[in-house]
C-alpha cells in the first residue's frame, strides 16, 4: 500500500510541476537508481518517460541506504537560476544518520531538503533532521493518513522564494536577561508558524512589557515583524510550556551531540530528569505506588486465535506473534515454533491478497494523469469517462470555433472546483498550470463556453474561480 500510494504521490507531483524546470527521481534501498544520468527538462518526452518508470515501481530494493545516492544527487552541478529542491520519502530509519545529517547541512547553500516519514518505522530524528539541515519542512504519514495533501504542501513551500538572512532579537527592561532555547531559525514559509522558546531571567523594577523582533530577507526586500508580550502573565499555565520548552532544549541537544562531546549526554540527562521529558538517553519506568518498587516483568506472548472469518485480523495477529518470538528468542535462532508462524503467515497473506479486489481507480488521479506537462487535455474518451460521459456528449456540446483541448481543459477545471474542491490542496498547481495554458490561447467568448460547460457537468463554477 505504501508504493502505491508513494507512486500516486508522484503522479501528482510530476504532473504539478511547471514547465521550464528539471527534475530527475531516485528509488533507493540497499542500492540505488536514477531515472536520468543527471536532471533532465521538464517537457512532455521526459515527463511520459518518468511516468512509464513510476508504473513499474516496486518495493523491492532492500533496506535502507540514503547515504550514497545523497552523496551522488549532490554531485551532480546545480543549474543556473533554478536552485535544487530535494524531496525524500522513507519508511525507515538507517544506522548513519549522523552522517546523513552532516551531508545534508553541508550542501545546504545549494539546496532545500523536504523529508517526508512514512509509517511507524520511520525514523523521526533522520526526517525531522534532514528537514532542518536542508532548510526545508519535514512531514509525517501514518494511520489513516493521505500522502497527497501533505506533499503537496511541501511542494507548495518549495515553490516560494527563499527567505534570507532572519534573526531574532529581545528588547527587555533592566534586569531582565533572555536565553534562547530554540534553534537560530534558518527557514521561514508562508503558512507556516514557527515557535521560539525563550526563557527569561532576573527581576524588573521598571516597565513589565518586553518585544522580539524577527527580520529578514525576501526578494532582497527587507522585513519586519514584531510582538510585544507582558512580562506578568494573568493566568497559571503550570509547567506545560516549560515542558515544551524543555524538550525543544533537549533535542537541540540531542543534534549537537552529534560531535562526540561527553558534556551534551550528561546535560540531555540533567534537563529530561528535571523536566519529565524523555530524550534519548532516558525513558520512563512504571513504579508501584504501594510499595515504591519499580515494576518489572519479562515479555509476554500473546496468542492470538486465526480462524478465516477473521481473515484480515488474523494476518495482523500473526505478523505480531512472529515479532514476539523472534524478539524473545534472537539469542537461539528461528526456532520451530517461530518458523511454523513464519509458514502460517505467508499462506496467511497469498489468501488475503487473492481474495482481495482490485482497487478502483481515483477519478481525481484519472483525471490529473490525462493532463499534458504543458496544462490542457485532449478531447478523448477516457476523459469523457471520468466525467461520467461519453465522448459524443462531450464533443456535441463543445461550442463552435472552440479548439478540442481548449474545451477539454474548461471542463476538466470546471469538473475540479465543481466536484474535488474539498480536495483543492493536491490539484491547486494542476489547475494553475490548465488556468496558465488556456490564457495563453486564442478563445472567443469564453463567458458562453463556460456556461456550456457548467451545464453539461452539472456545476456552478464563475470565471473568477477558474483565474482565467
Amino acid at each position: 500500500m505504501r508504493i502505491e500510494s508513494a507512486k500516486d504521490t508522484l503522479l501528482l507531483l510530476l504532473k504539478s510541476l511547471p514547465m521550464g524546470c528539471y527534475f530527475n527521481i531516485y528509488g533507493f534501498g540497499s542500492n540505488f537508481e536514477s531515472f536520468y544520468p543527471q536532471s533532465v527538462e521538464y517537457n512532455q518526452k521526459t515527463m511520459d518517460q518518468a511516468l512509464k518508470r513510476v508504473k513499474k515501481m516496486k518495493a523491492d530494493m532492500g533496506g535502507t541506504e540514503i547515504l550514497e545516492p545523497l552523496k551522488h544527487i549532490y554531485s551532480q552541478p546545480c543549474y543556473p537560476d533554478h536552485p535544487r529542491q530535494l524531496f525524500i520519502f522513507t519508511d525507515g530509519e538507517v544506522e548513519n544518520t549522523k552522517e546523513v545529517l552532516d551531508l545534508v547541512k553541508h550542501h545546504a547553500h545549494s539546496h532545500r531538503c523536504f523529508s517526508f516519514g512514512i509509517g511507524e518505522g520511520a525514523s523521526t530524528a533522520l526526517i525531522t533532521g534532514m528537514a532542518r539541515e536542508g532548510s526545508g519542512h519535514a512531514q509525517f504519514i501514518t494511520g489513516t493518513d493521505r500522502m497527497q495533501p501533505k506533499v503537496m504542501q511541501s511542494l507548495r513551500f518549495a515553490l516560494q522564494l527563499a527567505v534570507d538572512n532572519i534573526s531574532v532579537d529581545w528588547t527587555l527592561p533592566d534586569g531582565i536577561t533572555v536565553d534562547t532555547l530554540s534553534p537560530q531559525i534558518n527557514v521561514l514559509f508562508q503558512g507556516q508558524r514557527s515557535l521560539i522558546y525563550a526563557q527569561l531571567k532576573g527581576e524588573s523594577s521598571g516597565g513589565s512589557e518586553g518585544t522580539v523582533t524577527v527580520k529578514y530577507s525576501l526578494k532582497d526586500q527587507p522585513v519586519t515583524n514584531q510582538l510585544h508580550f507582558c512580562l506578568k502573565p494573568s493566568e497559571e499555565t503550570g509547567l506545560a510550556v516549560h515542558r515544551l520548552a524543555a524538550r525543544t532544549l533537549i533535542r537541540s541537544l540531542e543534534q549537537e551531540e552529534r560531535s562526540g562531546d561527553a558534556y551534551f549526554e550528561s546535560r540531555i540527562v540533567e534537563l529530561s530528569v528535571q523536566a519529565g521529558v524523555s530524550s534519548v538517553h532516558t525513558a520512563f519506568i512504571a513504579v508501584n505506588k504501594d510499595s515504591r518498587q519499580i515494576v518489572e516483568g519479562p515479555l509476554l506472548q500473546r496468542r492470538v486465535q486465526t480462524y478465516d472469518v477473521y481473515q484480515q485480523r488474523a494476518l495482523l495477529g500473526l505478523q505480531l506473534g512472529c515479532s514476539v518470538v523472534n524478539a524473545v528468542r534472537s539469542h537461539d535462532g528461528i526456532d520451530e515454533q517461530s518458523f511454523h508462524c513464519s509458514k502460517m503467515l505467508g499462506s496467511f497473506s497469498k489468501k488475503a491478497i487473492k481474495a482481495a479486489p482490485d482497487p478502483q481507480k481515483d477519478p481525481l488521479l484519472q483525471l490529473v494523469s490525462l493532463q499534458k506537462a504543458s496544462g490542457c487535455w485532449e478531447l478523448d474518451a477516457t476523459l469523457a469517462d471520468v466525467f461520467g460521459k461519453t465522448e459524443d456528449e462531450l464533443t456535441n456540446q463543445k461550442p463552435a470555433q472552440v479548439d478540442g483541448s481548449v474545451w477539454a481543459t474548461l471542463l476538466a477545471l470546471i469538473w475540479l472546483y465543481g466536484c474535488k474542491i474539498e480536495q483543492q490542496v493536491e490539484w491547486q498547481f494542476v489547475a494553475m498550470k490548465a488556468a496558465s495554458w488556456i490564457g495563453s490561447q486564442k478563445v472567443g467568448d469564453l463567458s458562453q463556453c463556460l456556461c456550456v460547460g457548467n451545464v453539461l457537468l452539472g456545476s456552478q463554477v464563475t470565471k473568477e474561480t477558474l483565474g482565467i
